[in-house]
């Protein structure tokens, strides 16, 4: 098969357009899925750049995001059929062979039907993010109705989903973004309260909102300052989940004066430490996603699709910064 693999970190020129053996169903449980199409996410640039978690595997192929057909199935294999269209997130850390390729091979435990309305592309463009927003926003804190939430980055591809998953729960959201065109973008995701941060105050935005009182809830999807931004526009007792390593100088007095409950969320620990369970759980967010879905209550953008012999382009245009949804891979 062709897959985009690399053998030393470095820039974007090191993903190479190679032949590669055709993974084989190794268990019986095991779906061999012909790729249509994969995401490209940041962690694909930090792993193409620093390398992959497991150093002594080279080459490697990335790419967590994926959808395609199902090819062949294992002896067990009960929940899926050959022809079935598939989406998931899997692989592509550096042990297991990722979707930048054109077979992939996945557990059936680990593996969604894909959104009959959707494409091929689009539909790889949702895993990673809609678990990361899942699990931060659902599963972390608990969100609930008519609370408040300042998500940062709105127009980014978690943020954009983080700001509908809020509003299916009934939240009321404000956002942060960098240009006009998001803005708009963001509104008609259903953001009530959308923050220019190139020109205006966010902390003092927030707290105007709120009466000066600060969101129940901040999801920090960007790291560095944005944590204790975070932690200055949260009420007393609230909530604020990264998805980042707090930097050296995050303002901890802040959230501890405010007795703030601080969450971390990283959705690749179940696939780094071979949590079954967990990893069954991200499927089953899959499977309701696509629910939501096919009935017209979420939706995914696609920002702009490479051909896979281009996943370098694809690589640049991600770390070029100020992308609007996802970026993808049509194989």
């Amino acid at each position: 098969m062709k897959a985009i693999a690399f053998t030393t970190p470095g820039s974007p020129d090191v993903l190479q357009l190679q032949d590669w053996p055709t993974p084989q169903i190794q268990t019986p449980t095991e779906v061999l899925v012909r790729l249509k199409a994969a995401g490209v996410n940041p962690i694909d640039t930090k792993l193409r750049q620093r390398g992959t978690f497991y150093p002594e595997k080279m080459p490697a192929i990335l790419g967590l995001d994926g959808a395609g057909i199902v090819a062949a199935i294992g002896t067990q294999v009960t929940d899926f059929r050959v022809g079935d269209e598939v989406y998931f997130c899997n692989g592509g850390l550096g042990d297991h062979p990722g979707t930048y390729a054109e077979f992939a091979t996945v557990d059936q435990r680990f593996l969604a039907h894909k959104p009959a309305s959707l494409s091929f592309a689009a539909a790889a463009a949702v895993p990673l993010v809609v678990i990361t927003a899942w699990e931060a926003l659902y599963d972390r804190v608990q969100l609930q109705a008519g609370q408040r939430v300042l998500i940062q980055a709105g127009a980014g591809g978690v943020g954009h989903v983080a700001i509908q998953l809020a509003r299916l729960k009934g939240a009321r959201v404000c956002t942060t973004v960098s240009s006009a065109q998001k803005a708009a973008f963001v509104q008609q995701l259903g953001a009530e309260l959308v923050i220019n941060y190139r020109e205006q105050n966010v902390i003092e935005a927030v707290l105007d909102w709120t009466h000066g009182e600060g969101v129940d809830i901040a999801f920090d999807t960007l790291g560095g300052p944005i944590l204790s931004q975070c932690f200055a526009a949260v009420r007393d007792y609230g909530d604020v989940v990264t998805l980042l390593e707090p930097a050296p100088d995050t303002d901890w007095k802040t959230a501890r004066t405010r007795n703030l409950r601080t969450s971390f969320e990283l959705m690749l620990t179940p696939l780094l430490k071979g949590l079954t369970t967990a990893q069954q759980h991200q499927a089953d967010i899959l499977k309701q996603t696509a629910q939501l879905i096919d009935a017209g209550q979420f939706t995914i953008h696609v920002s702009k699709t490479f051909p896979l012999g281009a996943a370098a382009d694809a690589h640049r245009f991600l770390a070029a910064g100020s992308v609007t949804g996802k970026v993808v891979l049509v194989i």
